[in-house]
């Protein structure tokens, strides 16, 4: 019992980290190019370095934080121009392949040792550099602090019975939530908010009495790291919600279902493109600039094989939905984390040892992609009359 909550606090505790928030918000922007409009960006771990590393170097510099994060974004909304002017006109993979190209010439640019004094060539820049600025902002204080206080452990002290009911509450409290989320219009939108609304408020509460998670409370990767980092998802999410739901995002599922039909009204469709591949790539560099602050800049970090990553996160969550790159980066992180840890407690090291069950994990949660994609393509929160493109 004692190892089985042991695997569930890691799942709980990667979960909340500040490395799978900067990944659902990168997510997020990877959506609006896929999932939304239906363009085929390979390389949103490219948006995800400028924007690490626009903070990163001025900071380092003596520059303001204010400043780091506005070149930041500044170098996407720059990077985005210059890939999407030549390839947007065309349609099918080129900019896929263009994408991909341009991440991996960022990535090897920032390893170069020619720019050492600028990016720290392939050891990249420590956190110590640029994260004191960011830390100075927490008003959280000093210490540690448990979420929630009042857990388990408080129950007859924590025993067996205590950890499974609570364990099948928060089971049934989530499958409520996905339940009602991909209810769609079968609920009044006013009881539908608000069911939505109280089922998020049980499951986190049931969360965290069942998965205690104990943390600094301004640290390397402290509650104020995550707590900046979470509440930025949601206000991505939100902003995205707005944005899709307005006449302009009615625009990009007309591009991505039949580009010629918008054209014909008159439309611009290369500027919705544009515009798109913009603020998509923006969320990049915001999830980029949140990924480096409990580590260091690192360019060998955010590779292809991130994007790759995003990719299964939008995939598994479901794409053109508004929680869905919350939901399926959440789940991509645990679920690795519960295949690693688990394997551990469980295979001898004469079978697998220790240092191979990351690498299993990850052909694990490859092979669980591959059996999402033949039978169930949406995802868990997706629809498949969003799977039309125009390609």
């Amino acid at each position: 019992m004692d190892t089985i909550q042991s695997i569930l606090n890691a799942m709980m505790r990667e979960a909340l980290s500040p490395g799978t928030a900067a990944v659902a918000i990168a997510v997020i922007g990877l959506n609006i190019h896929f999932g939304f409009t239906g363009l085929l960006n390979m390389g949103q771990a490219g948006f995800m370095l400028l924007g690490a590393y626009g903070m990163g170097i001025a900071v380092w510099h003596g520059l303001p934080f204010a400043v780091g994060i506005l070149l930041g974004l500044g170098s996407a909304l720059v990077f985005a121009l210059v890939l999407g002017v030549p390839t947007l006109k065309l349609r099918g993979d080129y900019l896929a392949i263009v994408t991909i190209s341009a991440a991996e010439i960022i990535r090897y640019v920032g390893r170069s040792s020619l720019l050492t004094d600028f990016t720290g060539s392939a050891q990249g820049i420590p956190g110590s550099q640029y994260r004191d600025p960011f830390t100075s902002l927490s008003f959280f204080g000093g210490g540690s602090f448990t979420l929630i206080p009042f857990n388990y452990a408080d129950v007859a002290d924590g025993a067996a019975w205590v950890r499974i009911i609570a364990w099948l509450l928060t089971a049934a409290s989530i499958a409520a939530l996905v339940y009602v989320l991909r209810s769609g219009d079968q609920l009044n939108g006013v009881a539908r908010n608000g069911l939505v609304v109280l089922l998020v408020v049980l499951s986190l509460f049931l969360l965290f009495f069942s998965f205690p998670v104990p943390n600094q409370l301004t640290g390397v990767s402290g509650w104020w790291v995550r707590a900046v980092a979470w509440t930025l998802v949601l206000l991505s999410s939100f902003i995205v919600y707005l944005l899709v739901r307005s006449p302009w995002g009615r625009l990009l599922r007309g591009v991505r279902e039949d580009e010629d039909a918008i054209r014909s009204l008159g439309k611009n469709v290369f500027a919705i493109k544009m515009q798109a591949l913009i603020i998509g790539g923006l969320f990049g560099a915001i999830g980029g600039m949140v990924y480096v602050l409990p580590s260091s800049v690192q360019p060998d970090s955010m590779g292809r094989t991130l994007t790759f990553f995003c990719y299964t996160a939008l995939l598994l969550g479901g794409a053109a939905t508004i929680f869905g790159p919350v939901l399926g980066s959440v789940l991509f992180f645990a679920g690795r984390i519960f295949i690693q840890t688990a394997s551990q407690a469980y295979i001898p090291n004469s079978v697998l040892s220790d240092q191979k069950t990351a690498q299993f994990s990850y052909i694990v949660v490859g092979i669980a992609l591959m059996l999402l994609v033949i039978f169930r393509p949406q995802g868990i929160l997706g629809n498949k009359r969003e799977l039309r493109f125009d390609v």
